[in-house]
């Protein structure tokens, strides 16, 4: 909620946002999250106490809570701390879908690369990369989530961020056990090779069919064309007919006739630690960039957010995480008293692409875009509210919409996709690189209140 002068106020219940719209006290600033305008108080007429901002990072998503902490009497203490949960936004990345994209561009430039300029010398990777570098797929990650939590400093009075940082040992993961000292120094490669450790592995034979004494090649279990790695787990060796009869099929597909060999690849499998090593390259960077937005940044240890959301009774999911993030003293009757039952799910969807034609699974244009990206006043992305009058889709549905040149635009609403004339829709919110929609909060609290 805003101030007449656009100043953040304390948030508010839904009820009491409703009573002052319809009391024409207010109007609506954003639809989604929903943020309104007070037209008759001022930031100086208002009492404003201050809420806490706390964040869940992660690979795939990330959890954002806004938290107030208030002081109450007790039975056991005087004064005991009470938190509650104010607004939960469940930030969901698209960084596989950015890595996606980098190796299709890659893949495009080495066949045109092959194709046209046989004969070209490699090319020196002599090129510098600035002090803070990041791969692209691990850049989206900080700032989508710096985005947010920038915006959300705009609307309520923010005073303090609490972010949660976490440190993975990938290599105790890679073993499955802790290690201690000089054991992170050897890893499985520590005085041999690739292929001497992979033919002493699997006894110089072939990991699918068993024969040897003949060219064996490294094989990867999971193609790197359906995102595998060159990690020493996900390398088998591999006859030279099996190699081409496998190809980029997945194993259990092509060992599907025969179990018993399928158990035995398996077997060396290890979990990918992909998500392990994009939370310890970004946990440094995100704190670093959560600085430049002028409130104090408090990181805290995924230990003690464990131990607060398991005194509290509460299941694990990322926005659950941030709500439990930062020190509670339990013994002395801290608790949390009410989590959103209603989580805002905002999925990163990017804003549109720089290509200026689709091309095929074989990388040659197939269509051609069209220059400009708004047509009849929209652009893709934007939330619009349809007015539908005869048809299936007769009602009043509000979405997200997809333009097309000719004016029949395509809407995505919670119940499917339709096509709606641009005549039959009304802008409610400019297009910001997300989708939004809402889930229900699936926690069962042993707190004393929940709302």
């Amino acid at each position: 909620m805003l101030s007449r002068d656009g100043q953040p106020l304390m948030p508010c219940h839904p009820a009491r946002a409703r009573e002052l719209l319809s009391k024409a006290r207010a109007v609506v600033v954003r639809q989604v999250p929903f943020v309104i305008r007070l037209k008759d108080r001022t930031l100086g007429e208002s009492e404003v106490d201050g809420v806490q901002l706390r964040i869940d990072p992660g690979s795939k998503g990330t959890g954002v809570v806004l938290t107030d902490e208030k002081k109450e009497p007790h039975d056991r203490n005087p004064v005991v701390t009470v938190r509650r949960g104010l607004l939960s936004v469940e930030l969901q990345h698209r960084g596989d879908q950015i890595r996606a994209g980098m190796r299709q561009r890659a893949g495009y430039r080495r066949r045109r690369r092959k194709a046209n300029l046989r004969y070209r010398a490699p090319r020196s990777d002599n090129r510098a990369r600035r002090s803070g570098w990041l791969p692209p797929s691990l850049r989206h990650r900080v700032d989508t989530t710096f985005s947010l939590a920038d915006r959300l400093c705009h609307w309520p009075p923010v005073t303090e961020i609490h972010v949660e940082s976490v440190a993975f040992d990938t290599h105790s993961q890679s073993v499955g056990r802790p290690l201690h000292g000089t054991e992170h120094q050897r890893g499985p490669l520590a005085g041999t090779t690739v292929r001497e450790h992979l033919r002493a592995t699997w006894n110089a034979a072939c990991a699918y069919c068993g024969v040897s004494g003949v060219p064996l090649n490294v094989d990867h279990l999971r193609p790197r064309s359906r995102g595998g790695s060159h990690r020493i787990s996900n390398l088998v060796l591999a006859c030279v007919p099996c190699n081409k009869a496998k190809g980029s099929k997945p194993v259990e597909t092509f060992l599907a006739h025969r179990p018993s060999r399928l158990a035995a690849v398996l077997s060396q499998v290890r979990a990918p630690l992909d998500d392990a090593a994009a939370m310890n390259a970004t946990r440094w960077q995100l704190t670093a960039v959560l600085a430049a937005l002028g409130r104090p940044v408090h990181a805290w240890s995924g230990r003690l957010t464990k131990a607060n959301r398991l005194a509290m009774g509460l299941d694990k999911t990322h926005t659950l995480d941030a709500l439990c993030i930062g020190p509670l003293d339990h013994a002395a009757g801290d608790h949390i008293v009410r989590f959103p039952h209603h989580a805002l799910t905002a999925k990163a969807t990017g804003r549109g692409s720089y290509a200026r034609t689709t091309p095929n699974r074989y990388g040659f244009p197939r269509l051609l875009r069209p220059r400009a990206k708004q047509h009849h006043g929209y652009v893709t992305g934007d939330l619009v509210r349809a007015v539908v009058t005869a048809g299936k889709w007769a009602g009043t549905w509000t979405g997200r919409v997809s333009i097309r040149s000719s004016g029949q635009h395509s809407l995505a609403t919670a119940s499917g996709r339709f096509n709606c004339s641009h005549r039959n829709l009304r802008l409610l919110q400019r297009g910001d690189g997300y989708a939004y929609s809402s889930r229900r909060e699936s926690a069962a609290s042993v707190s004393q209140k929940n709302s």
